[in-house]
Formats: structure tokens, C-alpha cells, sequence
């Protein structure tokens, strides 16, 4: 029997995916520097509403709480002998969500970066990043997770611990990085790259994309590099919903429902077939993404000028690839 994600991949033109966990959390409580992976246990009716909320928006896909899962992450708060129960609970919490909903949506287990780097200009080895991460997928599994679901990676070298950990754990994988400096990840990674680096895996994921980076344009271009590599691998766009700024205390993102919508339209339009929010997206921006995936009719892949001109101009005037010099850098967002 095939996984549901397969399943809905083989039977659907595009899936929607969630939209921010930590802007949602903090909405209900959480503070700065507290690990939302322990309120899967001392929370867990508002993981219960984080996940049931993303459902009621339309999403196809939900994440766990469990981002910061992995022993190096959770042991800056002393629990790093917890990771197998924290995944297990974030990943059941999930499954009773999805189960209840009356129709196919994916648990979505959200494995983050381990925050160590490798060597040699650091210490992780190959080795123990494949320990951790497999650790978490193990509890992951036990919860009842459909999917792997490894985001916002910056390195190779962790892109492949993550892949050997989802072989270890028998379980389907999808993979997305983070491409927030210069259309690059922070360790070099271009949307070219990390196409040929999936392809090269001996155990490649189901879906491969990008996730969080600096806002829609910028996210939208990666996606328009990923197409332009002839992959036939579903991409996923997970981008953020517009851009931070700070005021009054607290982080605030400036992309209303209505730049969101066009924003998931121009997605799918740029071949992207998994489609969601990253930081600031709210369930209002998930409907109305919903609303226009279903509504607007498919149009012909956007250029950079047509990108640049719904959604604002892009942070850098490349994105790596050499493939789109010139392309008009971002004065103001609209929001």
C-alpha cells in the first residue's frame, strides 16, 4: 500500500500545505525562548487547535510541533532525553486531528536543522546528525506520522544525514531548504544545486522545495530555478507571509490574505504542486490561498518581471544561478 502523500499526489493537480507554527503559537502564548515542543505535553489542547485550524483552512498537509525535535536543539532546555516522546506525542496529536477531519490530510513529521555544523569547520559529524535525526523520526513514526517532513536545511551534508535517517526509519521524506541570502541557503546551496542533490540521493524524497528565506518573491524565484532544472519531482513552496517587522514588541509579517492568494497562485503557476505558508501565515491567509487555487484558472509560468511586479521586488538581483541578471530588487512590499 502506497502513503498518502503518494496517494494524493498521484490524484490531485496540487495540495495545499500548512501555514506558520511558531506565529501561531506565539499567538497563543508561547514565549520567546520557550521550546514549543514542550507544550505537546503541557499544551496540548493548543497543538490540538494549531493543527485543527490549518485543517479547517483547507490544508492538505499539516506539520507537527516538532521542529526543534532533535536531541542538540532540545538540549539547550534540558531535554534531550525526551526526543522520542515529544515527537511521538506531536506526531499523535496530529494523527487524531487528521483522522477526525472526514477526509485525506497528511501528518506532515517536521524535522528542523540540528543548529550544529558540520566538519570540518565544525564538529557534527555525518554519523551523529544521521543518530539524531533518526531518533526523531523513530518517535515521529510511533505517532503515527505519515511523512518526513525535513525543513529550512542550509547544508548538503545535513540534507543527506536527514535522507540515510528516513531510510533508517523506513519512511517516505520530503525535503526543503532555506534559500535566504542571495537566492542561496546560508551554507552556498542554489535552487540548481539542491535539484541536482536530490536527484543524486540514493533514497530521494518524495517532494523537494523551499521554505521560509526572506519573503515571496525571493521564494518564488527559487521555485522558478527548481522548474527551470526539468525536474518532474513535485516541488513544494513554503514561503512566508511577506516581510518581518518589529514593533510594539513582538515580530509582525506585512502579507495580507489577499497578496498570500496570489502568491500561492503564482506558485502553482511556477510548477510548484505542494503548496503553503511559512512564518506569519495565519489560518485567514490559508483560505483565502485555498480560495484561489480553486478558483483562478492555471496561467502560463510567471516571469521574474511578472513576480516582481504582484509581489514586490527581490532582495538581491540574483539568485545564484546567473540565470536572471538585472531582475528588479525590492524597493517596497506591498503588503
Amino acid at each position: 500500500m502506497t502513503d498518502a502523500l503518494s496517494r494524493l499526489l498521484s490524484t490531485r493537480d496540487w495540495l495545499m500545505a500548512d501555514g506558520a507554527t511558531g506565529t501561531n503559537l506565539f499567538n497563543m502564548g508561547l514565549s520567546s525562548g520557550e521550546p514549543p515542543e514542550l507544550w505537546n505535553i503541557d499544551q496540548p489542547d493548543n497543538i490540538r487547535a494549531l493543527y485543527r485550524n490549518a485543517v479547517e483552512a483547507g490544508s492538505d498537509i499539516f506539520l507537527t510541533n516538532s521542529f526543534g525535535g532533535n536531541a542538540s536543539r532540545l538540549k539547550l532546555h534540558g531535554a534531550e532525553g525526551r526526543v522520542h516522546e515529544l515527537n511521538r506525542v506531536a506526531a499523535a496529536l496530529g494523527r487524531e486531528i487528521a483522522d477526525a477531519s472526514g477526509r485525506t490530510v497528511v501528518v506532515a513529521g517536521s524535522v528542523g536543522p540540528t543548529g550544529e555544523i558540520f566538519e570540518p569547520m565544525g564538529s557534527l559529524t555525518h554519523a551523529r546528525a544521521v543518530e539524531m535525526f533518526h531518533e526523531q523520526a523513530e518517535g515521529l513514526k510511533a505517532g503515527g506520522a505519515d511523512v518526513l517532513w525535513v525543513e529550512t536545511i542550509s547544508a548538503a551534508e545535513e540534507f543527506r544525514a536527514a535522507a540515510e535517517a528516513a531510510r533508517l526509519a523506513d519512511m517516505p521524506w520530503c525535503g526543503t531548504m532555506s534559500f535566504d541570502t542571495a537566492g542561496r541557503t546560508m551554507m552556498g546551496i542554489t535552487s540548481a544545486s539542491l535539484v541536482d542533490l536530490v536527484e543524486k540521493l540514493p533514497n530521494p524524497p518524495l517532494a523537494f522545495g523551499a521554505n521560509c528565506g526572506v519573503g515571496a518573491s525571493d521564494l518564488l524565484r527559487t521555485v522558478l530555478g527548481f522548474s527551470a532544472q526539468g525536474t518532474e519531482r513535485p516541488i513544494i513552496a513554503k514561503g512566508n507571509a511577506g516581510i518581518p517587522k518589529y514593533h510594539d514588541g513582538h515580530i509582525h509579517y506585512d502579507g495580507t490574505p489577499a497578496l498570500m492568494a496570489d502568491y500561492a497562485v503564482l506558485a502553482r503557476d511556477a510548477g510548484a504542486k505542494i503548496i503553503g505558508g511559512c512564518c506569519g501565515t495565519m489560518p485567514e491567509h490559508l483560505k483565502a490561498m485555498r480560495e484561489a487555487l480553486e478558483t483562478r484558472p492555471r496561467g502560463p509560468r510567471p516571469s521574474l518581471e511578472a513576480v516582481s511586479q504582484a509581489m514586490g521586488g527581490f532582495s538581491s538581483a540574483t539568485d545564484g544561478t546567473g540565470d536572471d541578471a538585472g531582475a528588479p530588487v525590492r524597493k517596497r512590499r506591498r503588503g
